[in-house]
This record gives structure tokens, C-alpha cells and sequence, in this order.
């Protein structure tokens, strides 16, 4: 299957090049699969998930509001992340089924030890926020 065009520029937006390990939680059957199609695409991976032993370039997690624990599924997805790697935090758009607040993500994101970088659409029923690991101070 080929990725809409608009899908590989989204995947270069969000930095997924070729040879790129990227660990996926919380697929559904209501995931945007032209995103994953694409990020598979472009990296020439697929999607790893569940417990891995690998150190992944970047970590997708498709949260809806009553998925559970955020703080517990972010600082799980660090994990497995390489330095400076950022996890791609998928949630359903407003008026859609299982949105999430910006606020508890801005809430979870600090005690995760994540700062809140930017957030766009990323389909028609989805949009991402990228996060990354907060820099300890010296």
C-alpha cells in the first residue's frame, strides 16, 4: 500500500527518516493507519511495540482520553528512547471520540520529565504533540 503524498511530508516534518526504529503503543482500529503507512514507508521499518530490546529513534503513542495513566505510558516510551529522541503523542481532535485536553497534557508531560515542543494535525481526525526529554541542569 501506498502513503498519500501529504503523509510522507508529515513524516519528514516529524523528523522519521530511512533506518529510523520507531515504537508505536495504543494502535487501534481507529488510528489514522495513511500516518502509519507512511512512517513505515520512510523509515523502511516496521513499527516495533509491545517490550523490545532495542533503543528506538522515536517513540508513536496514540492516547485517547480514557486509555488510562499518561505519566505511566510516557515514561514508559523513554524507555526505549534514544537521547533526544522525541515521542509523537497521537490524540483524537477536539469533538472527536477520546479527546485529550491540551491541559493534562501539559500537566502529564513535566512529571514524565518531558517538555511540550509543538502540536499539529496530523489527519483529519488526529493531531500531534512532540515531546522530548526536559535537559538537566548542571
Amino acid at each position: 500500500m501506498s502513503a498519500p503524498v501529504g503523509s510522507v511530508q508529515l513524516t519528514t516534518r516529524m523528523g522519521i527518516e530511512k533506518g529510523h526504529l520507531i515504537l508505536e503503543a495504543g494502535h487501534g482500529s481507529d488510528c489514522d493507519e495513511d500516518i502509519r503507512s507512511a512512517i513505515v514507508q520512510v523509515s523502511g521499518n516496521e513499527m516495533l511495540s509491545g517490550k523490545i530490546n532495542e533503543v528506538v529513534d522515536s517513540v508513536v503513542i496514540w492516547w485517547r482520553e480514557d486509555d488510562g495513566d499518561l505519566i505511566d505510558e510516557l515514561v514508559d516510551g523513554l524507555t526505549y528512547l534514544v537521547e533526544g529522541g522525541p515521542i509523537w503523542l497521537m490524540t483524537p481532535k477536539v469533538g472527536r471520540p477520546g479527546h485529550v485536553e491540551p491541559s493534562d497534557i501539559q500537566d502529564a508531560a513535566p512529571t514524565a520529565g518531558l517538555s511540550v515542543t509543538s502540536t499539529f494535525p496530523i489527519g483529519a481526525n488526529w493531531g500531534t504533540t512532540r515531546l522530548v526529554a526536559r535537559k538537566s541542569k548542571k
